[in-house]
């Protein structure tokens, strides 16, 4: 009976010693608790720009906060960011088509990034360090995986690490070309 090849990752960690042993456990635990929580925080949000729950103010606030915002699109803007945080959410939570969830909470968050630059660092001052924080979060979970207490593993997927930062990637780029199309000068260019 042949077994088939490891892949490089699994190679990699199995000589880094994280396959086998105590701390494989920890590091699928880890991966777990990150994936759930931060993908239920952002599924949460993007249900808040979209209905009334969770203290959201439905459709209507969220296109005011895009309008606000700068953007263009109202109704359909809010809908589509709370779309992508919702469905982008609940993916990474699950640990399911990883690299798509990657993507889709990374361009969102490239979004809010670009809305929050001009008001520094720093969240008191309503900058940009939690989705900056969010979108590194997002290039650690594409290079590490879901682990193996994800949907992705159930399934027999592994992605490779390149899949996952590619995916990150293609959301950061994704997230600056939503902004470009969908921002709304208020002033004349010089």
């Amino acid at each position: 009976m042949r077994y088939p090849r490891p892949t490089i990752r699994q190679r990699s960690s199995r000589a880094a010693g994280s396959i086998a042993g105590p701390r494989a456990g920890r590091t699928d635990a880890g991966l777990l608790t990150l994936r759930v929580v931060v993908g239920g925080l952002v599924a949460a949000h993007g249900l808040q720009k979209m209905t009334h729950w969770l203290g959201g103010s439905g459709l209507a606030g969220g296109a005011e906060e895009f309008r606000h915002d700068g953007f263009r699109g109202g109704r359909l803007t809010a809908l589509a960011a709370g779309t992508g945080q919702t469905g982008g959410g609940l993916l990474l939570a699950a640990g399911l088509l990883t690299p798509l969830a990657v993507g889709t909470v990374a361009s969102v968050m490239t979004v809010a990034v670009t809305v929050k630059y001009p008001h520094g660092l720093w969240v008191q001052d309503d900058g940009y360090e939690f989705p900056l924080v969010l979108i590194v979060t997002m290039a650690a979970i594409g290079l590490a995986g879901p682990g193996v207490w994800s949907l992705d593993h159930l399934a027999g997927i592994d992605w490779p690490a390149s899949v996952g930062l590619a995916g990150c990637a293609a959301g950061v780029l994704g997230g600056l070309a939503t902004r470009r199309v969908l921002w709304r000068a208020t002033s004349p260019r010089p």
